[in-house]
């Protein structure tokens, strides 16, 4: 079935205030153990739990996905054959927007750019394909700005050298919908003042 991915917005104080040997039980429990999400586990993008003393995370569940961590490694993969079509300062923010959530290890993005978020070790004992902590979550916000108006003008060399007939992200419509639901969990983790976590699954 491959490795999935969970996405939680957390307050992270919260998960601070946790001991240490209990923080990734308290991780997963929020992923994986609530059947008391508005609306159920079926629902995409956004949802909050009903359950008690579950006020300090949110789930984001990225659509047309079936929470299977294969989009995001195709984004990256359909990235890396449009990027050099892009406008420079478009190429410059979805770079460093895209590193700092599900492409990390890319030496010239950092080189290109030392605006970048250095790689950080989790302090967590947990289980973890991506995590971010407040303090970074303002300069990916700001990266997404400076992308998101200027995202349409990937559209056609999208469709010229990164389409594919079938499979994850094919064509600039999944692309750009898969990017707009990062660009959602980084806004409301910033509204919040929260970090972002990607549990493996």
């Amino acid at each position: 079935m491959g490795v999935g991915i969970e996405v939680l917005i957390v307050d992270w104080d919260r998960v601070e205030a946790t001991p240490a040997s209990k923080r990734s039980e308290l991780l997963e429990q929020a992923a994986f153990g609530d059947d008391e999400y508005e609306g159920g586990l079926d629902e995409e993008g956004l949802i909050w739990s009903s359950a008690a003393d579950a006020d300090w995370y949110g789930r984001y569940a990225f659509r047309r996905t079936l929470g299977s961590y294969k989009p995001h490694f195709w984004a990256g993969e359909r990235w890396e054959h449009v990027r050099d079509f892009a406008e420079p300062g478009l190429r410059t923010s979805l770079d460093q927007f895209m590193a700092a959530l599900f492409w990390q290890g890319l030496e010239y993005v950092a080189k290109e750019d030392p605006r970048g978020l250095p790689e950080r070790e989790c302090p967590w004992d947990a289980d973890l394909l991506m995590w971010r902590p407040p303090d970074d979550i303002a300069a990916i916000k700001g990266f997404w700005a400076q992308a998101a108006p200027d995202l349409d003008t990937l559209r056609e060399p999208f469709a010229q050298h990164a389409a594919v007939p079938d499979g994850w992200i094919r064509d600039f419509e999944s692309f750009a919908e898969f990017l707009n639901g990062w660009g959602e969990v980084v806004a409301e983790a910033d509204r919040r003042g929260w970090g972002i976590v990607g549990l493996r699954c």
